[in-house]
């Protein structure tokens, strides 16, 4: 077959919607009994805290996709999440059942209960992938949708005595007068944490690096305001803690219990050793890499947890191994939108357009325009006031204007930002340079109080000044021979709306105006 897609979770249903769409012949292997076998446990309080938000005010699909982080991307108006669920944070059996209605009515060829168990490759260089039946599965190129197959434990000296996120009690009456530890400072920590707050004696919340908001730093994988609560029982006194420092050892004490030595960075590494009852270890997931033979292992990144990626979604050293769905967040680690599926979704429908592209033949899909400076200008903003492929990829996809040497244009759309592939096949003859469009916070964003009044901020009718805006806003960078030569912002807005003629539009076609004479006169 064209492609075997290893994992039925929401990046394998969705490269096998479009798999599907181009005819391509494809099978997907699912280790579980359905679809999203992942959302069968996790989170384990079973309440996602991925925005559901159904009331828009809008009827116009692709924005309503910018507060939708659920859904695929379909062409079926049945097949949104909002139609699931009522909830802004739905119950995670709902996620379930909406995959699994995706699959079914897409007609995805899946085989389920069919577990990956090794990856190699066969004389003739494809791809030969053996299943925990017997079965062998060969295929021209393969794409790793597993999502994590192990949890990451860090090397901490008695961890393994300790519980661990996927494995512990969820029940708070087995944790009534207890001392807890909870390892971890990410938002399955603080839930676990939350879970406890009414019966537990004592919680303490550990991890060596401090502690990061989702409010603050716009990455949605930080700790969210959902989850903090917990916050509150610190500050205000009410015998829980965080603790900012290393957790050295646990040791299993015994007659039940544990002691844990930590030592803490604020106070110059001093140690403690602390009794607990229960310590559970939150430290997230990473990619299971033992199916992979010596010759088809991919280099890992990120202290081993995700796949090292080109900007293609391609194995850095296995040609034709590609990655989709969260392992893909080794591109915008702790930045922007990759780890989650209403980054992902995008993700993976510009993996489909590089695999069409380099493989049948495609071309990116775009549209034709002139270089005049207005009508560049009005394709940007027509784009970035709607488009919720740039809006939820942040910096990671951008669209493009390649130039070419007749007075003409080509507009690409969703292209990784540092993919050159489309570029050099936009137009006809060597590109006279081009545009990348993209939406992006401001520089330091993550550094700067959102809600202190006292900080000094631009006015938002300040074009002049648009390239201090911390607040999302698109940014327009000409690029000439690989290297950057101009960056234009357009001001950020409250309503998101880049609609202005005086504010947005004109600077806009300026700066258009200015670098189409330099890269013509180049």
């Amino acid at each position: 077959m064209d492609y075997l897609v290893i994992g039925a979770g929401p990046a394998g249903l969705q490269l096998g919607h479009f798999l599907a769409e181009a005819g391509r012949a494809y099978l997907i292997l699912e280790a579980g009994p359905g679809p999203g076998t992942f959302f069968r446990t996790y989170p384990r309080h079973r309440t996602l805290i991925s925005i559901n938000k159904k009331h828009t005010g809008t009827a116009d699909p692709e924005l309503n996709l910018r507060m939708d982080w659920n859904s695929l991307l379909s062409d079926d108006p049945e097949l949104l999440f909002t139609r699931y669920s009522d909830r802004y944070f739905p119950p995670a059996d709902e996620m379930v059942r909406y995959l699994a209605d995706f699959a079914e009515r897409r007609g995805l060829d899946i085989a389920y209960g069919t577990r990956a168990v090794e990856v190699a490759k066969d004389p003739e260089g494809r791809f030969q992938v053996t299943d925990d039946r017997g079965g062998v599965h060969v295929a021209e190129r393969l794409v790793v949708a597993t999502g994590f197959g192990r949890p990451n434990v860090p090397p901490i000296p008695g961890i393994e005595t300790a519980e661990l996120y996927g494995d512990h009690s969820t029940d708070p009456r087995d944790y009534v007068d207890k001392r807890v530890l909870v390892l971890g400072k990410g938002n399955s920590a603080f839930e676990t944490a939350e879970n406890l707050i009414e019966t537990a004696a004592v919680i303490h919340v550990a991890g060596p690096r401090s502690l990061k908001l989702a409010w603050r730093t716009h990455f949605v994988g930080h700790l969210r305001a959902v989850n903090n609560n917990f916050l509150d029982t610190y500050q205000l006194k009410s015998q829980n803690a965080i603790l900012d420092g290393e957790v050295r050892r646990i040791e299993r004490r015994p007659g039940g219990g544990y002691l844990a030595t930590v030592a803490f960075a604020r106070a110059d590494e001093v140690t403690k050793d602390i009794p607990y009852d229960h310590v559970i270890v939150c430290t997230g997931f990473a990619l299971d890499a033992s199916i992979f033979t010596p010759r088809c292992r991919p280099a890992l990144t990120i202290n081993g947890r995700f796949p090292a990626l080109t900007a293609a979604y391609e194995s850095v050293d296995v040609p034709g191994m590609y990655f989709a769905g969260t392992l893909t967040q080794s591109r915008d680690f702790k930045h922007g939108t990759s780890g989650f599926i209403h980054g992902f979704r995008y993700g993976t429908r510009a993996l489909h357009r590089v695999l069409e592209s380099r493989y049948h033949g495609a071309a990116w899909p775009g549209a034709a325009l002139s270089a005049d400076p207005a009508e560049l200008a009005a394709a940007v903003l027509a784009r970035v006031n709607r488009s919720s492929g740039l809006w939820q990829q942040f910096g990671v996809l951008a669209d493009m204007i390649v130039l070419d040497h007749a007075g003409g244009a080509r507009y690409l759309e969703e292209v990784p930002a540092d993919l050159d592939e489309p570029v050099a096949t936009a137009v006809p003859g060597r590109p006279l340079g081009h545009f990348t469009i993209t939406l992006d916070y401001g520089p330091d964003h993550d550094r700067v109080d959102p809600f202190d009044i006292t900080v000094t901020r631009i006015r938002q009718s300040d074009a002049g000044r648009a390239h201090e805006g911390h607040y999302l806003h698109p940014i327009v960078r000409h690029h000439v021979d690989g290297a950057v030569v101009a960056v234009h912002h357009v001001t950020e807005n409250l309503e998101n709306e880049w609609t202005s003629e005086d504010v947005h539009a004109e600077p806009l076609r300026a700066f258009f105006a200015r670098q189409a004479a330099r890269a013509t006169a180049v």
